[in-house]
């Protein structure tokens, strides 16, 4: 009878989402659902394991939460690289697995003892490598699940999965967190990774066939130049290069310590997150049918709206009200993300996703260390408050230069998928997918 009832709500749950009568991407959904949930212990857990360890040190936190950031500069391009030679789950199972080694070995160490700093800095380094090389095979390979005609469908339904969990986990590891101690939030996270492994080995997802295979510094010659030939695409990377910096270090590393200090803590920190995840959830849903008419400014002005996280932790509003202005922002972000994945998939060839990918979150967050790094010192020296005043105010400057260059101002959604949009998906995806993004993310 169970099974009879699971067949017909399958079977109801295609006809209103045809992506689901894909069975590659099903096991797609699987494998975001675990590794978001996951994850989200880390957040609530790493940042809590170093100021419970530090005696509260934001500069510490700081150098923690870079050394988990910094790999990226790195590892991203040659993760874009790899995803476009190898199929793209094999890069997704490993990235997956050396993340759940860095916070669960973190997790014990915390459980056993108190761990040095050059530890805490080494496994969030690994954790860091592991999400580099993740990003890009996880963005290259929803595309070569679905057809095109199901693309938008895909993402906003793969991105729910991933930020229902992330919301669950974020609000349980605050929780898990308060009573028994950041170091089992973490043993958690690298457990649950650990479970994203087999979703991901039944994939019929192959590598890319290709005529010859060039040098590594050649395809990521050809990733530039398919990067840099989109004005839309380079402007508004570099504007949230800006943003995220700013963003990294006034919320993500300052905002733990607001909490211990003024809003209750760790399960006070683990409900923000949450309720940022439920917003990300409602604009998913609301992704399924909406489209801007102008898409790149869309995403430029809610780049601008990011301002409002630092802001209401500088002006201390009560918890209630930063939880629902953090669900506004989540609305407002997922929104953002589903147009942003789909013009990418739509605009860049699928051979030279994966990499064109890695300039994007290279680019994006290649000053987030810088932030992290920053944010704890300024700190100390001009007051928590200050410092994200002054965030605030940078990504308010950052996103107005971007509205500079007429094309992102003026670009229709219309001309944003037919003006360089590349081929149908590939025969092996749309094989795949007769009868999906990414995060993160940061996911």
């Amino acid at each position: 009878m169970f099974a009879r009832a699971l067949r017909r709500r399958l079977t109801a749950g295609t006809r209103r989402f045809p992506v689901l009568g894909i069975r590659d991407f099903r096991l797609l959904l699987a494998e975001r659902l675990l590794a978001p949930g996951s994850f989200a212990f880390s957040l609530v857990g790493v940042s809590f394991a170093v100021l419970d360890t530090t005696g509260g040190s934001t500069a510490k936190l700081s150098y923690v939460l870079a050394a988990q950031i910094a790999p990226s500069l790195i590892f991203l391009l040659l993760g874009g690289v790899i995803a476009d030679r190898l199929a793209p789950q094999k890069v997704i199972i490993v990235g997956n697995l050396m993340m759940a080694a860095g916070e669960g070995t973190f997790g014990v160490l915390v459980l056993t003892g108190h761990p040095a700093m050059w530890q805490m800095l080494g496994l969030e380094s690994l954790t860091g490598i592991g999400m580099a090389i993740f990003y890009p095979a996880s963005s290259a390979l929803l595309p070569r699940l679905v057809p095109t005609g199901l693309l938008q469908e895909a993402s906003a339904v793969s991105r729910l999965a991933m930020n229902g969990a992330q919301m669950g986990g974020a609000v349980l590891a605050g929780f898990v967190v308060a009573a028994v101690g950041p170091g089992w939030a973490l043993a958690i996270c690298g457990a649950g990774l650990l479970g994203t492994v087999p979703p991901m080995l039944f994939l019929r997802v192959t590598a890319m066939a290709r005529a010859h295979q060039p040098g590594m510094a050649r395809e990521l010659r050809e990733g530039w130049s398919e990067f840099r030939s989109h004005t839309w695409l380079w402007v508004i990377v570099a504007q949230f290069s800006v943003v995220l910096m700013a963003w990294y270090g006034s919320f993500s590393v300052l905002g733990p310590a607001v909490a211990q200090a003024h809003l209750g803590g760790p399960a006070a920190w683990g409900t923000i997150t949450g309720s940022e995840s439920g917003g990300l959830i409602v604009g998913g849903l609301i992704s399924l049918r909406f489209s801007p008419r102008r898409p790149m400014r869309f995403v430029v002005l809610i780049g601008a709206s990011i301002a409002i996280s630092p802001l209401a932790l500088a002006m201390l509003w009560p918890l209630p009200v930063i939880c629902v202005s953090s669900f506004a922002l989540g609305t407002a972000m997922e929104i953002m993300m589903v147009q942003w994945t789909v013009a990418l998939a739509r605009n860049i060839p699928p051979e030279k996703l994966a990499r064109v990918s890695s300039y994007d979150a290279l680019g994006s967050i290649m000053a987030m260390p810088v932030g992290a790094l920053l944010a704890g010192p300024i700190a100390a020296w001009a007051g928590v408050s200050v410092t994200q005043y002054g965030a605030a105010a940078l990504i308010a400057v950052a996103s107005a230069l971007a509205l500079i260059p007429r094309e992102v101002r003026t670009l229709r959604a219309d001309q944003l998928a037919g003006s360089a949009a590349p081929a149908a998906a590939p025969a092996l995806a749309l094989t795949s997918a007769a009868a999906q993004a990414g995060a993160q993310a940061g996911g």
